[in-house]
């Protein structure tokens, strides 16, 4: 893969030729860019790494008709609003990423994955010559390893999210032959065959539910009810409210507030409340509700009341896990996510640029809470 450089940078060789700069991003999507912007403001020498090919690779690897629930003001990052009268798509969010970057010249390197990061002594060996200036000797340093080589950084950011590994539970290999497809690699209905199960309750769940009913395919939506936001967000009510809800979540429900932790650790178990897609829509449409898939007998999925269903495809609505076992410093527990008392910039960070998307907490196992434990299907995008 080619290595895609909007900017270079100014950075310098170490004694062993290895690339020296003082700050690192790792993750070029809403969260690290806007840390990028603000450190370009501030005269601060910095590159940003993104494992994908493109700014915004993200985004486009959505399904086709996802439309975002923020209005373009609240989907804009510092500096540089979004040129656009209604909720962005998928693909004019991933072009806007990219143009912001371009717009800015911010130094971004596509196509580069972090696979160690690591304290590093090498600092305290160069002479003061060897770096740049904000890169003294003495302070220590990081060892960024990629994919195209080392880097070493005085700063790093970690600005990767939590959408990295998706999660379907551990009994899914029981379930007899048929499509089955994490909500991350469904793109349209052409991917559905006859009865479509849908696990998940959440927000992507009862999209999915909605445009496979609609598009001629019985469907089953399983899952707890998150609650729903009680108005239209395309209404004129919606542009009433939507400014306070916004203000609530930037300044209320922050993980700097007990309200906030509280509310976030309800959002992780449960999943947040339906935006656009609401209860008597599915109803309308003939969504049948299924209760929580509890494991699987004779080859089919049991819901948690013994109930069984007989889908031709399941759609695992059941989000992501954060992987960070890629870094090598002691700022993670025992299974590998973040620990809480480190600052992590992503959705859900009451310090971060919030999702976009679904103003979700980046590091919940999505809309399915309670499967319990279940078992990833990748790496880390």
């Amino acid at each position: 893969m080619t290595t895609q450089r909007m900017h270079l940078v100014q950075t310098s060789a170490s004694a062993d030729d290895v690339e020296s700069t003082p700050t690192v991003i790792i993750g070029g999507g809403q969260a690290g860019l806007a840390i990028g912007y603000h450190l370009q403001r501030a005269g601060e020498q910095f590159v940003i790494l993104d494992a994908n090919a493109r700014i915004g690779d993200t985004w486009r690897n959505r399904w086709d008709s996802l439309r975002l629930f923020s209005f373009p003001r609240y989907s804009s990052l510092p500096g540089w609003p979004m040129q656009l009268a209604s909720f962005p798509t998928h693909n004019e969010m991933a072009d806007y990423l990219e143009a912001y970057a371009q717009h800015f010249d911010l130094p971004v390197r596509s196509g580069v994955r972090v696979e160690r990061l690591s304290r590093s002594d090498v600092p305290d060996r160069l002479s003061r010559s060897d770096v740049p200036d904000q890169l003294s000797p003495g302070n220590g340093g990081f060892r960024v390893e990629t994919s195209h080589g080392e880097l070493r950084a005085n700063r790093v950011v970690v600005a990767t999210g939590g959408y990295q590994t998706p999660v379907v539970p551990d009994f899914a290999d029981e379930i007899a032959p048929g499509i089955q497809l994490h909500s991350c690699a469904y793109r349209n209905p052409s991917q559905l065959d006859g009865t479509v199960l849908v696990v998940g309750a959440g927000n992507s769940g009862a999209e999915i539910a909605l445009e496979s009913i609609r598009s001629g395919h019985p469907t089953w939506l399983s899952g707890r009810h998150p609650g729903q936001v009680p108005f239209r967000i395309e209404t004129r009510m919606a542009r009433l409210l939507v400014p306070i809800v916004m203000f609530i979540f930037r300044r209320v429900l922050t993980l700097d507030t007990p309200l906030g932790r509280k509310v976030r650790g309800s959002a992780l178990k449960h999943g947040t409340p339906l935006v656009r897609t609401k209860l008597s829509d599915l109803q309308a449409a003939g969504v049948r509700q299924a209760g929580r898939i509890a494991g699987v007998r004779n080859g089919l999925p049991v819901t948690v009341d013994g109930v069984e269903l007989q889908p031709q495809t399941v759609v695992w609505c059941t989000g992501y896990r954060s992987d960070y076992s890629w870094i090598d410093l002691p700022v993670t527990d025992a299974e590998g996510t973040r620990s809480p008392r480190v600052n992590h910039s992503g959705p859900g960070s009451g310090r971060s640029v919030p999702d976009a998307r679904h103003g979700d907490t980046a590091q919940r196992p999505a809309d399915a809470g309670d499967l319990g434990a279940g078992r990833s299907l990748g790496r880390r995008s």
